[in-house]
């Protein structure tokens, strides 16, 4: 008798047919299902195949959807289940086909990675369960196992590109970011980008960053703004998520050869300081950590909405690397008066996020119930976001207002960042709803928008999103967290509300009420000019920064042997004020000794309790378009908290400018204030 023949005689004893069969269990989105089915007949082409569908069930039980598999193949000998796993829909038919076949399961996850789940490979099979990636599963951190192969790669080439010349005028900073900040497309890359703008304006800067997918016609508009760009490719980490003290995001921007160039550019060019931008960054070792979000609140959130072992150890590590570091630096910038609480060290400043007004203009709104939601996807939070609005707050808007739609931003590519923070292959979506993905300007989106949409659940810093909504004039729903640390109030100048039934509904009543819609929006924007202008901000950021350096010269006290010196440099400024030198010992005069020569001074007077008059402040000649000036201002600023008063001629452009980049306003006007020749002098006034 033959070995077939063999077989055939005990399978027909057994009752069953002699070939194994696949069986294939569509346990997912319709899509995956099928492509899932059609690579198992691919790779077992020999073989019978049969799919099961869920809808074959209902919404039977586990136990009833395992009794009718089991009558239905109890002659077929099963060789293979492959099941597609992550839709919770189908939990019972999962379920039912790991009982019925419990050693020939072949998972597939939602990027169609497959995995036999054995018991002797069971740590491997638990993670690819729990969602790990395949090409991740076997990594093993280096502490355990030094032989390993696959170890993380550090590149190590540098590039370099000049930007604009250097001035001896202007003092010069690092900044260092995780990314290079163009183009515009996630907040992070905004406010970067605005302030190298803002800061440029009084200092040469050195930029230092990480390259993605930037290409040569992205570095222009940052060149315009930085002396020197220097560039290095992110490394290829190969370490497990979990098997570091440190923060993976930290390990991620290690560079060996970023840090080296660092070192080498502050050495050659005395760079005076060097700022840090976001938390991960911070064993750059740099003097001010710019804190875009307080990242240990991020995952504090996060480890209170899913409560998971490793959600816990993420918020663990985080808050103490974060906590260490924000300790280490001279000054830390947040973003919020809440960020600063949180933070709690005396070395916190806030510097908020702002939004470009001149850019961002309010235009009239056109008829229609568009919406738009605007988030880069590379920001797992708006992920999270997108999820909340398309399976909790869509259906519930399609139901209720069915011709609505809505335009979805996800930044440069999102499918790419989706599959990485979610597992799942595909991006779900309507008919009704267009996602785009980088996006070059947003700004027209907001011009078709009618109403915008902050759906975000988990966050930290604060959102510019929201505020170029409100630099537009367009009324915005957000939850709670989306708006968190601006300011806002409800149904004043934004709609809140974080349920999914709330949300839909504040939608639909701003879509039905034009009169309320343009209300809140007109106050948004009211909000905006008055709290969020770049300009302002970057001036904050300027004496932030300015306020670390020392300063270039010595100040004194003016002394009597000084009133030849002051009058000579008085002499050769005559838009400026014109007093008699000698009456300048009366008040507050004080010089700046540079080189042991006197290079310029600075006079002011007390008027009352916390508010001062600056009579005039001049520069040597010798000594101009150096930054004496502005930073005798400072000093004086810094000497005498409170108001400052000044008056400048109304020709006097230079004088004027120099004033408002310190954050001066005008005040009020003085017609015929000045005399030879006479001219009306601009009151101008700054709170320090």
């Amino acid at each position: 008798m033959t070995a077939l023949t063999l077989k055939q005689l005990i399978f027909r004893i057994l009752g069953k047919h002699p070939e194994a069969v696949v069986v294939s269990f569509a346990t997912g989105d319709r899509e995956l299902a099928e492509r899932m089915f059609a690579e198992i007949q691919r790779l077992e082409p020999a073989r019978e195949h049969i799919l099961v569908r869920p809808e074959e069930f209902g919404a039977a039980s586990t136990l009833a959807i395992l009794s009718r598999l089991r009558q239905r193949f109890r002659k077929n000998r099963i060789g293979l289940a492959p099941v597609l796993l992550g839709d919770p829909r189908y939990r019972a038919l999962r379920r039912a086909a790991f009982l019925l076949a419990p050693r020939k399961i072949l998972a597939y996850n939602q990027r169609l990675e497959r995995h036999h789940l054995r018991p002797g490979t069971a740590i491997a099979s638990w993670l690819f369960l729990r969602g790990v990636p395949l090409d991740r599963i076997f990594l093993r951190p280096k502490w355990l196992a030094p032989w390993k192969r696959d170890r993380s790669v550090y590149p190590t080439e540098v590039q370099e590109i000049e930007g604009r010349p250097l001035s001896a005028r202007r003092r010069r900073i690092a900044v260092v970011s995780p990314y290079f900040p163009y183009p515009l497309s996630h907040g992070g890359a905004v406010r970067i980008f605005c302030l190298l703008r803002e800061m440029a304006e009084e200092f040469d800067i050195f930029l230092f960053a990480f390259l993605d997918q930037e290409t040569p016609d992205d570095f222009q508009p940052v060149r315009e703004h930085c002396a020197r760009v220097t560039l290095v490719r992110k490394a290829r980490y190969r370490e497990p998520r979990w098997s570091t003290l440190d923060p993976p995001e930290v390990h991620e921007f290690r560079s060996p050869a970023m840090l080296a160039a660092l070192e080498r550019i502050r050495r050659e060019h005395k760079l005076e300081a060097v700022q840090v931008e976001y938390t991960m960054l911070a064993p750059y070792r740099g003097d001010v950590l710019i804190e875009h979000d307080v990242t240990f609140d991020l995952y504090r959130q996060v480890r209170r909405r899913s409560g998971t072992l490793a959600a816990r150890w993420d918020y663990w590590r985080w808050r103490r690397f974060e906590r260490k570091w924000i300790a280490r630096y001279r000054k830390v910038v947040a973003m919020s008066d809440r960020d600063a609480a949180l933070l709690d060290r005396p070395n916190v400043t806030v510097i908020p996020n702002g939004v470009d007004l001149a850019r961002f203009r309010p235009e009239i709104e056109r008829p229609g119930s568009r919406l738009l939601f605007i988030g880069s996807f590379r920001h797992f939070p708006n992920i999270v976001a997108y999820r909340f609005l398309m399976e909790q707050v869509w259906p519930i808007l399609h139901a209720r207002a069915p011709d609505d739609s809505a335009t979805v931003v996800a930044g440069p590519d999102p499918l790419l960042y989706w599959r990485e923070h979610t597992g799942l292959l595909e991006i779900p979506g309507d008919e009704r709803v267009a996602l785009l993905g980088f996006v070059p300007d947003v700004q027209p989106l907001y011009v078709e928008a009618n109403l915008v949409l902050v759906p975000t659940l988990v966050s930290a810093g604060t959102n510019l999103k929201v505020l170029e909504a409100l630099a537009m004039q367009r009324a915005v729903v957000s939850t709670s967290s989306g708006c968190a640390g601006l300011g806002l109030e409800h149904a004043v100048n934004v709609w809140i509300a974080d349920s999914a039934d709330d949300f839909a509904k504040g939608v639909e009543t701003l879509l039905r009420n034009r009169d309320l819609r343009e209300r809140i929006a007109a106050r948004g924007r009211e909000h905006a000019e008055r709290h969020f202008d770049w300009k302002a901000i970057g001036a904050r950021q300027r004496a932030m920064l300015a306020g670390l350096l020392p300063p270039r010269f010595q100040m004194r006290p003016a002394q009597a042997t000084d009133i030849p010196e002051l009058a000579a440099i008085q002499a050769t400024a005559p838009e400026a004020s014109q007093w008699h030198p000698g009456d300048y010992l009366a008040f507050d005069c004080q010089v700046a000794m540079l080189e042991g020569r006197i290079a310029g001074f600075v006079v002011s007077r007390r008027v009352s309790d916390r508010e001062r008059e600056i009579l005039n402040v001049a520069v040597h000649p010798d000594h101009r378009r150096l930054g004496i000036a502005t930073e005798l201002l400072r000093l004086e600023m810094a000497r005498w908290l409170g108001a400052h008063f000044l008056e400048v001629r109304e020709s006097n452009t230079p004088a004027r400018r120099l004033y408002e980049q310190l954050g001066f306003e005008i005040a009020g006007t003085r017609p015929g204030y000045y005399e030879n020749p006479p001219e009306t002098g601009i009151v101008m006034r700054i709170f320090s």
